[in-house]
């Protein structure tokens, strides 16, 4: 191995860098985390700090349809991707991981740098895509290889490591307090939008027999820990974003899934998933009121089948691959599906 490892983390939710932080764990060889996140307090190895690239009033932000984010004449973009371009210059890393962004990866690989791309469910078909996905040495899929995402071309499966979900609990031990009783917990996140206020309100009013703690969203209390609440919730009422699915398997929850509208499709894909292996109640969108006494009910009625969407140890997978890749010669052939 001749270099650390670079690591980008979008910096859309927490979702990204929660599993970054969890792959880099078991990575032996330094992995530098790259984002313009807030470092968190916990992580204690090389940070490079990004400059933000958002802007009201992009310039042919897509170049003409061919990739996602390259605003024309706009400061922090190019300071971002200078950045970047600097620390690989500097450090000549063995391997590049985007979590994610077509750009970064096509910079990286554009520098002479392997690069693996976390894989999205959803509709992946566009120019930027196609293009970030077959450049890759390989693709980190963070979902198990018999839920695969229909319609890829067979070049991106025969490099791509199904891990199944990554989650920050994975093997941690569920709380020994016994849990209370009749609580939804419903699991909003730090990025995107999730039911209105109103919304909420007529829910808990049609349920007077359930208690209802909020995390995440505009109007709501977040937590950093949110593990001993997924473990005691009778049903976690949830997105269909990867980071709060793999949280809900972590925890065994009989859980309630109401996917997003995400570019792509991404939430809906994961959304469909989970309907055809029967892992969650899934709606496409948040119920009325008058629903929701019995949909709680037939939730918490669920066994629990999250095994066959996580492993455990999708983190220690996706470590393995990275360090084998990092370490592998420049003409060794790939042999990620596995």
């Amino acid at each position: 191995m001749t270099g650390p490892i670079g690591y980008y983390v979008h910096h859309q939710g927490r979702g990204h860098l929660h599993r970054a932080q969890c792959v880099a764990a078991h990575v032996p060889a330094p992995v530098t985390l790259l984002s313009s996140l807030p470092r968190p307090a916990d992580w204690t190895g090389p940070w490079v700090a990004l400059p933000p690239d958002t802007t009201d009033d992009p310039v042919d932000p897509t170049a003409r349809g061919r990739l996602h984010w390259v605003p024309c004449h706009h400061p922090g973009h190019r300071e971002r991707m200078g950045a970047i371009a600097e620390w690989i210059g500097r450090e000549t890393p063995s391997l590049f991981v985007t979590d994610v962004s077509v750009e970064v990866a096509v910079l990286a690989r554009l520098m002479g740098v392997p690069v693996v791309v976390t894989a999205m469910r959803g509709d992946r078909s566009d120019p930027a895509h196609r293009l970030a996905y077959d450049l890759a040495d390989a693709l980190l899929a963070p979902w198990p290889r018999s839920l695969p995402e229909p319609g890829w071309p067979a070049p991106w499966y025969d490099k791509t490591l199904h891990t199944g979900s990554i989650s920050r609990f994975d093997g941690r031990p569920r709380p020994a307090t016994a849990p209370p009783g009749n609580e939804v917990v419903v699991l909003m996140g730090a990025g995107g939008t999730g039911p209105t206020a109103s919304a909420l309100r007529e829910a808990r009013r049609a349920t007077p027999d359930w208690t209802w703690t909020v995390l995440g969203g505009e109007e709501a209390a977040w937590t950093d820990d949110p593990w001993p609440l997924l473990c005691r919730a009778r049903v976690v009422v949830t997105h269909a974003g990867q980071n709060a699915v793999a949280e809900c398997a972590a925890a065994g929850a009989p859980t309630l899934v109401v996917p997003q509208d995400r570019p792509h499709g991404e939430q809906h894909a994961t959304a469909r998933a989970l309907r055809a292996a029967d892992l969650a109640t899934v709606r496409e969108s948040w119920p009325p009121a008058h629903a929701w006494p019995a949909l709680l009910e037939e939730t918490a009625a669920r066994p629990n089948r999250w095994s066959a969407w996580t492993h455990g140890d999708g983190a220690t997978r996706a470590a393995r691959l990275l360090t084998d890749l990092a370490s592998r010669s420049p003409r060794q052939p790939v042999c990620a599906a596995r």
